[in-house]
């Protein structure tokens, strides 16, 4: 993004560079001819352009310091926020962590359409004893790390830790 500092130095020191087009055809006319004082008045146009063209460079260049500045302002708070949002996260997830080992192991949430589903699976199984699985809610299971169900004691008391 440039401000207008630099756009009016480029643009400025462009059309002063245009400028001089016109007074130097004119010098190079009076040269042919040999007019000399019209050749001094025409340098004089051309190198008042051409100064005005150099103010114009040394603004657009102030213009674009401010510019690449301010960038590196927005870059320096843009990456201050990152580093905060990450430490933020950090801090969450270690205190998740912490609460997880607390706990022997990982906390497994069930959504709201899971609940709903274990809850229908529930009530067609123990409407349909015939099927001979066993009735969901009424039996622990536990899944070992290669993800095969293990048997439970009868009578024992399990969580889900994952």
């Amino acid at each position: 993004m440039m401000c207008a500092k630099t756009m009016e130095g480029l643009v400025g020191a462009r059309t002063n560079m245009d400028m001089t087009k016109v007074p130097l055809r004119v010098f190079k006319e009076a040269r042919r001819r040999g007019d000399t004082a019209t050749m001094e008045r025409a340098m004089g146009y051309v190198n008042e352009f051409s100064n005005q063209a150099q103010e114009y460079k040394a603004e657009a260049y102030e213009g674009m310091e401010e510019d690449g500045k301010e960038a590196k302002e927005r870059e320096k708070a843009a990456r201050e926020n990152a580093v905060a949002k990450l430490k933020e996260e950090s801090e969450k997830l270690e205190e998740r962590m912490e609460e997880s080992r607390k706990d022997g192991g990982e906390i497994l949430e069930i959504s709201q359409e899971g609940k709903a589903l274990w809850e229908n699976a529930a009530k067609q199984e123990a409407d349909n004893p015939e099927t001979g699985k066993p009735v969901v809610g009424k039996e622990n299971i536990i899944y070992t790390k290669t993800g095969e169900t293990s048997q439970t004691q009868q009578g024992s008391n399990t969580s889900i830790l994952v």
